[in-house]
Order: C-alpha cells, then sequence, then structure tokens
C-alpha cells in the first residue's frame, strides 16, 4: 500500500527519573533510525513524543522528596529533553502531559465517550487509608501477590510475575505512605469497556500482520490477551495529580494515566501545528487513510498501543490506528537488568558526560538492539565497538582515503578514468547498497541494516587494500586516480548511508568532504557517484577516539561502589560449584570459536535449532536448545563458541558434533556467550 505521509511515535518516558540506556533501545533509538531513514527517502514524517507527567509514581516521588508533583515532572521534564538532544533524537516535537492542550484533548475524549454512552460507572471497594484520609490509588499498596507470593507486588501489578492484579486480592496489604494496614470502602469510577472491542481488534490485528508484517513476540502478547478475553478497565481513579475528570459530582478524581498518556501523541501533535502557525497541521497525519502510522515501544507497554489505544480510538472515530507496534524487547546491562529500585544500570546524561561522541553509544546500542529477544549491553563491547568497528573500519577507511588525496592530489578528488573488473564490482555493490539497507530499515530489522552499512565500509577497505593505491601512485598513476575516486565516492556515499544510525558522523564527513545544496543527500541516490572530478575537499578529522581500558575501569569501579552503597548484587543468585577438577581436566576440552553458516528450526521440535558452522579448517553441525530464545536469522554470520571435541549425539533425529556454549540469564534462559571483537572461526578459546 502506498502511502503519502508517515507518522512515528514513541512511547512517553515517565518523567519521574533520568532516562538510561534500556529505554533508548526500547523505543527511541529505532525510532529515530526509522525516521531518519524516511527523512533521507524524501517522504513526508513527522516525529512526536513527549514526557508522561501523570499518574502515582510522580506523586510517590514529589512525596519522597516533599516537594510538589510539578516541581519533580519539570525537572525531570527539561533532563530528559536535554539527554534526547544530546543522543541525537530528532523529534518534530517533545511536548508533555501536564500541558493545558493536553488536559483538553484527554477532557475531549473522556466526554465523547461520556456523551456516547460507552463508558460504565461502577461502584466498587477501594482500600482506604484512615491515617492519610485517601483512597489508595494502585502504587500506593503494597503486598504479597495471591499469585507468585512475591511480598513486592503492587496494588495494580505483580512485577515478578507480571500479572495485573485488583489491589483487594493483595495478601497483607499496606499503605506505602505511613505502613498502616487500609481499610475497604466503596467509591465510583467510570470503566471503558474494553471487550466489547474485541472482536473488532483481533480483526485489526489479524489485518494490519497481513499487511506490514507484525513482530511475533507482538502477536502472540495480543492473542494471550485474546484469549483471556477483554474485561472492562477503569478509566477514573481517586488522586489529585492528573487530569481532573470533567463531570460533576466526582471531587478528587482524575483520569487514570493510562487513558490519558496515550493521547499525548495527539496533543504533542497539536502542539506542533500551533507552533508551525497552523493550528490544523497535525489533522492530515492523524485522520488521512493516506497515512502510515507506526508506534515504536517497549514489550512492557504492548497491551496499551496494540489493544488499549487502538479500542479508544475505534471508541472516538475518525482516527487512524497504528500500521505496526514494532516493540522491542528489554535491554540488560552488565548482565542485569535495569533496575532504578535497586540503583542497578547506567542514566542516558552519565554515560555521556563519561564519553561525549554519542554515535559511539548509538552505534553500541544499535547493533545490540533487542529486536527478538533481551540482549545485554556490556561496557567493554561497547569499547569493543567503537575502537574495533567504528574506529578501525569506517573511521580508519574515511581518514585513509581523504590523507591520501592531501599528500598526493593536493585535497582535490582525482578523475575516474578507465574501470578494471574490481572497479566496476565495487561501484555495482554501491549501487545495490541503499536498496539492501533501505529494504531492512523499511522491514524494522535495524540490527541487519547496520551490519548491511557497516559491510559497505567493509569492501571499501578492502578494495583500498586490494587495488594498493600506495604502489599504483608511482607505477601506474591513472590506476590510482581511478583507485582514490571510486574510494571518495564511496566515503560520500557512507555519508548518507550511516546518517540514519550515526547522524553526527555523517555531518562531520559531509563537512569535511564540503557538500554543498548542490550535492544529493537523497537516500536512493545513495549509491551514485557525487563528487565531480577536481572537488576540493575541507579539512579532515578522526571520526572516532579510541577508548582507552582505564576509561572503561573507572566506569566500572563507580558501578561497583553505587552497587554496594545500593546493596544490588552484582549477579544473580549463584548455583553451587560443582566438584573441583585439575587444570589436566580442563585441557581435555578443546573450545573454539565458529561462525554460523546456516541456521534453521528442528522439526517437530519448539526448544532445538540446527546449526551449521564453520570452524575455519571444517564445517559440521550442531543442534542449540534456543530456538525460543533466537530466532534462525538472528544467528547468520555471528561467531559463538562451541565444544569441539563432544562426541556425536542424536537430538530429534538429527546428528549434533559439538554443544554452543550459553550462560542461563536471570529468567532461566540461555544467553549464548560471543566474542566482544572479530575473531578467526576456528580459534582457540582459553
Amino acid at each position: 500500500m502506498q502511502y503519502k505521509r508517515i507518522l512515528v511515535t514513541a512511547a512517553l518516558p515517565y518523567a519521574n527519573g533520568h532516562l538510561h540506556l534500556g529505554h533508548l533501545a526500547g523505543a527511541y533509538l529505532p525510532a529515530d533510525i526509522y525516521v531518519r531513514f524516511q527523512r533521507l527517502k524524501r517522504r513526508d514524517i513527522v516525529f512526536f513524543c513527549g514526557s508522561d507527567e501523570h499518574g502515582v509514581p510522580i506523586t510517590i516521588t514529589a512525596e519522597k522528596e516533599k516537594v510538589t508533583p510539578k516541581a519533580v515532572v519539570d525537572r525531570y521534564h527539561e533532563a530528559n529533553k536535554h539527554a534526547f538532544d544530546r543522543f541525537g533524537m530528532s523529534f518534530d516535537n517533545y511536548s508533555r502531559t501536564s500541558l493545558a492542550l493536553h488536559h483538553e484533548t484527554a477532557k475531549e475524549f473522556f466526554l465523547d465517550f461520556y456523551n456516547k454512552g460507552i463508558l460504565k460507572e461502577k461502584t466498587e471497594k477501594q482500600l482506604f487509608c484512615e491515617h492519610d484520609g485517601m483512597f489508595l490509588a494502585d502504587r500506593y499498596v503494597e503486598g504479597t501477590c495471591p499469585n507468585c507470593k512475591d511480598p513486592g507486588a503492587r496494588g495494580d501489578q505483580c512485577e515478578h510475575c507480571g500479572n495485573w492484579l485488583n489491589q483487594e486480592d493483595l495478601i497483607e496489604p499496606k499503605c506505602k505512605i505511613c505502613g498502616n494496614i487500609p481499610v475497604v470502602r466503596e467509591t465510583k469510577h467510570w470503566y471503558f469497556p474494553l471487550g466489547d472491542f474485541q472482536q473488532e481488534l483481533e480483526h485489526y490485528v489479524d489485518q494490519r500482520n497481513e499487511r506490514d508484517g507484525w513482530k511475533e513476540n507482538v502477536l502472540q502478547y495480543c492473542r494471550s490477551w485474546f484469549k483471556e478475553g477483554l474485561q472492562d478497565r477503569a478509566v477514573t481513579r481517586d488522586l489529585t495529580w492528573g487530569v481532573p475528570v470533567p463531570l460533576e459530582g466526582y471531587p478528587k478524581k482524575v483520569l487514570y494515566v493510562w487513558f490519558d498518556a496515550v493521547l499525548g501523541y495527539i496533543s504533542s501533535a497539536k502542539e506542533w501545528a500551533l507552533q508551525k502557525g497552523d493550528p490544523d497541521a497535525w489533522k492530515p497525519y492523524w485522520q488521512k487513510d493516506d497515512t502510515k502510522y507506526v508506534a515504536f515501544i517497549g514489550k512492557d507497554n504492548i497491551v496499551f498501543h496494540c489493544i488499549v489505544f487502538p479500542a479508544m480510538l475505534m471508541a472516538k472515530g475518525g482516527y487512524l490506528l497504528p500500521e505496526n507496534v514494532p516493540a522491542n524487547e528489554f535491554l540488560n546491562f552488565e548482565g542485569q537488568k535495569f533496575s532504578k529500585s535497586r540503583g542497578w544500570g547506567i542514566d542516558l546524561k552519565d554515560f555521556l558526560d563519561e564519553f561525549p561522541n554519542a554515535d559511539s553509544l548509538r552505534y553500541a546500542i544499535a547493533v545490540n538492539l533487542p529486536e527478538y529477544h533481551d540482549s545485554d549491553f556490556y561496557l567493554k563491547d561497547f569499547q569493543a565497538r567503537n575502537n574495533n568497528e567504528l574506529a578501525s573500519i569506517l573511521g580508519n577507511f574515511v581518514n585513509r582515503t581523504m590523507t591520501f588525496v592531501k599528500n598526493n592530489f593536493n585535497n582535490a578528488v582525482p578523475p575516474q578514468g578507465t574501470l578494471d573488473d574490481i572497479d566496476q564490482a565495487q561501484l555495482e555493490y554501491l549501487r545495490k547498497a541503499p536498496a539492501e539497507i533501505g529494504e531492512c530499515f523499511e522491514r524494522y530489522r535495524f540490527r541487519d541494516g547496520l551490519l548491511s552499512v557497516m559491510n559497505v565500509a567493509r569492501a571499501a577497505n578492502k578494495y583500498f587494500n586490494d587495488t594498493a593505491p600506495w604502489k599504483t601512485l608511482k607505477e601506474n598513476p591513472d590506476r590510482c586516480r581511478t583507485t582514490i575516486n571510486i574510494c571518495m565516492q564511496t566515503v560520500c556515499s557512507l555519508a548518507i548511508l550511516i546518517e540514519p544510525i550515526l547522524p553526527n558522523t555523517a555531518q562531520k564527513i559531509r563537512t569535511m568532504l564540503r557538500l554543498t545544496s548542490q550535492h544529493t543527500t537523497a537516500w536512493d541516490e545513495a549509491g551514485l557517484p557525487a563528487l565531480s572530478d577536481g572537488h576540493e575537499l575541507g579539512e579532515s578529522e578522526l571520526l572516532f577516539n579510541r577508548i582507552e581500558d582505564k576509561q572503561i575501569e573507572r566506569l566500572l569501579d563507580r558501578l561497583s561502589d553505587d552497587s554496594r552503597k545500593a546493596d544490588v548484587p552484582r549477579s544473580m543468585d549463584a548455583a553451587p560449584l560443582k566438584q573441583t577438577i585439575d587444570i589436566e581436566d580442563f585441557m581435555k576440552v578443546d573450545l573454539r570459536t565458529a561462525k554460523v553458516i546456516e541456521c534453521e528450526k528442528v522439526k517437530k521440535s519448539k526448544k532445538l535449532l540446527k546449526v551449521s558452522i564453520d570452524l575455519g579448517f571444517e564445517k559440521r553441525t550442531v543442534v542449540a536448545g534456543i530456538a525460543e530464545q533466537y530466532q534462525p536469522e538472528d544467528l547468520l554470520g555471528k561467531t559463538v563458541i562451541i565444544v569441539a571435541n563432544l562426541k556425536p549425539a542424536r537430538l530429534m533425529g538429527v546428528e549434533s558434533n559439538g554443544m554452543v556454549l550459553a550462560a542461563i540469564g536471570e529468567n532461566g534462559n540461555p544467553v549464548l556467550l560471543m566474542p566482544a571483537s572479530d575473531v578467526s572461526p576456528g580459534s582457540t578459546v582459553r
């Protein structure tokens, strides 16, 4: 289906704390890559986000700090907006839900549902703290989960088992403010009948999946909700901070944050339109059928963006539903989940204070995006990616090419001349690259797209080495000029191809190339020669500085100190150590690196993958029980570690010659062990 325009939203971050790296991997970096790519495609696209500033977490933070909720949201809205700017996010508008414009929008939706008779008023029992004189909204209550018996369950959800809860079902509930045991009292609230829209929602999910290919994790999440049957959902709550219920007789009640937060996308668009001087400019993006709406979120927001928000838009009428909701899984940090309550992780602002080049961070997160399963961010891996890939591959090619031009061709692009087969092959590779990379970005496969971008830089380095211009400079000057011309055209192409992921680096290259408005920045033309013979270059500079061990060690030491202060365990509860062995016993195990060349699921098995590997000196097949955590396409081209001298065994009719090594994560799932930097297949692991 052809679309005239594209609307993109990214989940509104809560304004009660600083952004951390996990937030970036979940919704924001994928959304920004997609938006920047579409802009390079010259498509009409807008990108909206903003701060989610209502709800109990805000008021709890305010009470702890003895300040007003407004003081809390003002502080974190500005801090996170600034952090996003430093990271290179390209929002068209970053709004906030405490604005009067947003309150008006949320009230408009509520009154529309009320006047249509959609909402249901219910009298219900709710916990009331006599000491504090207030009804206790979800997070103001803590107790033991009735399902998994975890003692830290909240009044709305147990984070341990993930189940939604009714607060009166909690075992031994307590008021989070004073610690007293609450009593049960009656109160009235309005409910949205989500179940009335189930049939239409099921059709919507199936239709959009057929049209745009939804992720399997999103589909399974939706279908599990449909299987359980959708229930009425409270729209109002007893609280003073939020959007006031626009009805008489409902004092000290506000709209539930789940209801008003998703409407922040619409109010952000309205604010953008007002800033443009055209109050109706937002309407085509939200209300025209020839617009494609893509909502980027983390997996914890799937129900709100695939079921709840679409149902609200259906009830209102006249609004577009998301065409796709490419939700990512979670990014862990140094082997553990990010946790504000446990003080584990690192905030974006602090990370950029240590490593100011945001593109290095964007790259390291992009290459580890949790697109199909949870992934991990390690500081040592970040260092290796920066030094061994950004600096040594991309940065090295640009620097060596431009330095060669400066030293040997008066800092001007030499003429191309006659092309040999190797030149034709390089230009053809470059010509095809934008379409290959673009297809990945169109299908929300950003890791694959990044790999293809870096392959252009790898191929360019290989071309430079194979043509050896330092030799042909004297032996065959015409060949040397041709080589360097093609290398310069490749540098120019890379300035476009890397921009969605590395926008600051792309701008640096454009400045170094002295590109003007006459030079194209259109994606579809990125594979074509753009620099004329004799084009004068600017001053060259290193694109990436190497990150030293001491920088990483300093940050790791600080994390270790912070974790001890917060009583944070550095790892999950460990299994008991096995019996002590001699070094001779260990040396009998032959651990080798192996490159995955083919991968497929084993028939009639939910857990097994058939993995074909290259050991450098031979190829073989191993069977690994990781099919529930890894898709076959995720592993192609990856380097894993195997036990190479294990006796063959047959599993589900397939002979396995070796064992792939994996660690057991906090959730009990296997996490493959992979080298942090490139090593040759068959290398010994010690």
